[in-house]
């Protein structure tokens, strides 16, 4: 059903007809229209049986949803920013035992200083907590990736996060084709655990591993991620046939064919790309596009491909690490080999990455004239002014 509504409800509208049997949540910008909207569901009676739990933290949220799974019970949670953070020792417990919890991340900037607007940096943190990491392009897509990731948890018993651009995408009222709860019901089965507790039937989940098996417990973890690459497109081919359209996978090439450079770039900054890659085609230029939807585990093989015939390969990145540079382009680094690599950081904090600057930025890439790292509509005089006060 074809709805203009806001990001935010459309996903709460998709994880109600996912049927979750646990939904627990605490509030923080700009997540919290989802929950909202769930709990107003919940309490309606219009999703049933379902249990809404009013933690009082996000680390709470995490810990419940996680007594939860272990229960047998198909939970859901979501969160953003310093809230992902706060839970963050229980985000990796429940990827280490194994949970198919799904969790919403309305990307938002960590502090300090403190800000509440857009970009990757909470997720990027989590990255290699053993969770699957799916990024949405549009509103569209962050409904369907939710209704996907139920399918990709539980069939691999691996916790997924989907992450949405903070009010870019979580606030933006947009048309979205809602899925029927029928042809959902016919797409994701009821939830069976592979093991849950059961006071007739007692087992021990999370008991305390020595040295002598705990690198053993971690490869399997690696190999569960692993296997997420067969899954992941799996799925969405499944979900495309049933609902008619082609949403997530491992990566989404456009006009790479040909390209000489090719942008890579994740979530919402993908459709404003793609509207400079076709004025800048019109111009002569042989640029494409790659966006990555499943940035965990990272689809080496499938990005090797999209970028065989790029001879520049442009990083657009919404976090970067410290000292180091680009964090996606590390990964995208480890895929390519002989093509130039270079990191541009673009919209930290929710700064706008206007289709003038991305342009400027793509034209002087193509022509060899970027930086390594470069930041994107940097403020030099600013940057300048405060590196001499120490001097």
């Amino acid at each position: 059903m074809l709805r203009q509504i806001e990001g935010s409800q459309a996903v709460a509208a998709a994880v109600a007809a996912c049927r979750p049997e646990v939904i627990c949540a605490y509030p923080i910008s700009p997540q919290t229209h989802i929950v909202e909207a769930l709990s107003a569901t919940v309490k309606s009676g219009a999703l049933a049986p379902c249990e809404f739990i009013n933690v009082e933290s996000e680390f709470a949220a995490m810990s419940v949803a996680i007594g939860a799974s272990a229960t047998g019970a198909r939970a859901y949670t979501a969160t953003a920013s310093q809230g992902l953070l706060y839970m963050a020792e229980a985000v990796h417990n429940a990827a280490g035992l194994g949970l198919p919890i799904v969790m919403t991340i309305a990307n938002r900037a960590i502090g300090a200083p403190i800000n509440i607007w857009n970009d990757h940096s909470d997720s990027m943190v989590m990255r290699d907590a053993g969770w699957i990491q799916l990024y949405a392009e549009d509103n569209q897509e962050a409904a369907d990736l939710h209704i996907q990731a139920f399918a990709v948890a539980e069939r691999l018993s691996v916790p997924v996060m989907v992450c949405m651009d903070g009010f870019v995408l979580t606030h933006a009222f947009e048309e979205v084709d809602l899925p029927g709860q029928n042809d959902v019901d016919d797409f994701l089965p009821p939830y069976r655990p592979r093991q849950f507790l059961d006071p007739s039937d007692p087992v021990t989940i999370g008991a305390m591993v020595g040295p002598e098996a705990f690198t053993e417990v971690r490869y399997l973890a690696h190999v569960n991620q692993l296997r997420a690459l067969d899954a992941i497109p799996a799925v969405a081919l499944g979900f495309a046939e049933s609902f008619g359209r082609a949403t997530g996978g491992l990566v989404r090439p456009y006009r790479t064919d040909d390209a000489e450079t090719v942008v890579v770039a994740l979530g919402s900054v993908l459709g404003t790309l793609k509207d400079v890659v076709d004025e800048l085609r019109d111009d002569g230029l042989r640029i494409g596009v790659l966006g990555i939807t499943t940035y965990r585990p990272f689809p080496f093989d499938a990005v090797r491909a999209a970028l065989t015939n790029a001879r520049r390969v442009v990083v657009l990145e919404r976090a970067f690490s410290a000292g180091t540079g680009g964090i996606v382009t590390a990964d995208v680094r480890g895929a390519v080999a002989g093509a130039e690599c270079v990191t541009v950081v673009a919209g930290l904090g929710g700064r706008p990455i206007t289709r003038a600057s991305l342009r400027r930025a793509l034209v002087d890439a193509h022509g060899g004239r970027v930086e390594s790292l470069t930041f994107l509509d940097l403020d030099l005089r600013l940057v300048e002014r405060e590196l001499a006060r120490p001097r």
